[in-house]
């Protein structure tokens, strides 16, 4: 298992390939990407060890308030990636990071880059 571990919780085919090609660029193979597209699908994938966490709120099966929740809990970095407005977030998420869509796919990897505080693979070299 590598010491990297992001979840992409993300029902659009094409955006999660966008937010994983995203990440996959700033981290290089170092880091395992787990990417679902259903709330049940991202309750299991939460229980493992993870680094971080980017999640859609509406998916298959619902919104993901609860496994953001889980995961503010365990002291996982999160942020919402959502077409969704952030005052649609219950009060105790709206702390979270939140990219809203459309996002930059450099929006992005600088949020994974900074919530487990690696430099980007450029920067390592």
């Amino acid at each position: 298992m590598a010491d990297i571990r992001v979840l992409i919780v993300e029902d659009d085919p094409f955006i999660a390939m966008d937010i994983e090609s995203a990440v996959a660029e700033q981290l290089g193979g170092e880091a395992e990407l787990i990417v679902v597209e259903s709330v049940a699908a991202a309750r299991r994938a939460a229980a493992d060890k993870l680094s971080c966490a980017l999640l859609d709120i509406d998916v298959v099966g619902g919104k993901t308030f609860e496994v953001a929740s889980t995961l503010l809990q365990i002291g996982i970095p999160f942020a919402f990636v959502s077409g969704s407005a952030p005052q649609e977030v219950p009060t105790p998420l709206r702390a979270a990071h939140f990219l809203r869509k459309p996002f930059s796919t450099h929006e992005v990897a600088t949020f994974v880059v900074n919530a487990i505080g690696k430099p980007p693979v450029e920067a390592a070299v």
